[in-house]
């Protein structure tokens, strides 16, 4: 397996308002004293290590160093809070976030962090007054700024899993408003408002891209179908090794609903169209531009050969390091997805 730096999957936020105006205040807002800033140094030298439970401890006696208004500190601390599982130092830090918060756009952000915080616990917890108190959290985060598009995202989310789903359905309505016709993320919403029990599922992240021949796929539009993504590189040998196995299940499930987008984190593009020329891999092909790549990014991939296989409507079955038996699994989902289309006429 060839491996990159560590992502969570779970805490992903979608900070995608006043994301500048936060980079600012993080980096205005870091380490301020000798002893915060010593531990917050050791903090990323073990997480070069990856040591992310010591990196977690170094960044809270940062922030402790700081008297809590370390707000650089404070999101590192909810980001492996979260990813360790310690939900009670993420919390921590995110209280202290809002506490320190200044304005209605610090506030805002501030509120919707926790609330994303509350709603990747609730689902890692399965308990239902995390999921209102989320609820409560991305509330504020709106009255500050009611025009905040993720946070009525969000909350439209946390509603689904509350089982409040005609209020949860007027989330995502007002969200598809807010934003432009070729967002994914608001085809996703409207995928939601038509079956608010999918917002409850383990849904893979929306994407749309555009291919090696030039045509634009976007996941909600293969509604219907098995999807199998491919993060692979050139360079990594296990990915060359695993080709043969891609290219067998792409031959052997031809004219069955059945796609694969194969995702390539190779830095050159030019080697990346050769290799895919010379080695006849026919199906849908797309360069990330890197390993840290903005789709495999939202997959939180770290190592390649990578594959997730999603079922017809979008949620997210499995996921496998290295070349791994998938071919039963494929042929169980594209069962289901032909069934689901009814008798051929």
């Amino acid at each position: 397996m060839c491996f990159s730096r560590f992502q969570s999957w779970i805490t992903c936020f979608a900070l995608l308002l006043f994301a500048g105006p936060l980079r600012a205040q993080e980096k205005a807002q870091g380490p301020v004293s000798d002893k915060a800033k010593k531990a917050w140094a050791e903090a990323y030298d073990y997480l070069h290590r990856r040591n992310t439970v010591s990196a977690l401890d170094s960044f809270r006696r940062a922030d402790k160093a700081d008297g809590g208004r370390c707000l650089a500190c404070q999101r590192n601390i909810i980001k492996y809070g979260a990813e360790l599982g310690d939900w009670k130092a993420a919390e921590t830090a995110a209280a202290e976030m809002v506490g320190e918060a200044q304005g209605e756009k610090e506030a805002a952000l501030a509120h919707f962090e926790f609330g994303r915080l509350l709603q990747a616990e609730g689902v890692a917890r399965r308990k239902e007054e995390i999921f209102a108190r989320a609820h409560e959290e991305l509330q504020q985060a709106l009255a500050a700024v009611p025009r905040f598009p993720e946070a009525v995202y969000a909350d439209g989310l946390v509603l689904a899993h509350l089982k409040q789903d005609d209020a949860a359905k007027a989330q995502f309505e007002q969200y598809v408003k807010m934003q432009p016709q070729d967002s994914p993320q608001r085809q996703r919403a409207q995928r939601y408002i038509g079956n608010p029990a999918l917002a409850r599922e383990r849904m893979a992240p929306p994407f749309a891209v555009t291919t090696l021949d030039g045509q634009r796929v976007a996941l909600d539009d293969l509604t219907g179908k098995v999807v199998l993504i491919d993060f692979w590189a050139t360079w990594c040998g296990p990915c060359r090794e695993a080709l043969p196995h891609i290219q067998k299940l792409a031959k052997k499930f031809d004219g069955e609903p059945f796609v694969i987008l194969s995702v390539s984190l190779d830095s050159d593009e030019s080697q990346w169209k050769d290799f895919v020329a010379t080695h006849g891999m026919t199906w849908p092909q797309y360069w990330d531009g890197k390993f840290n790549g903005p789709v495999a990014r939202l997959f939180a991939v770290n190592a390649i050969p990578h594959t997730f296989t999603i079922d017809a409507d979008g949620v997210l079955e499995d996921e496998h390091i290295g070349d791994a038996s998938i071919e039963g699994k494929l042929k169980k989902l594209i069962a289901r997805a032909r069934e689901a289309q009814g008798p051929l006429r």
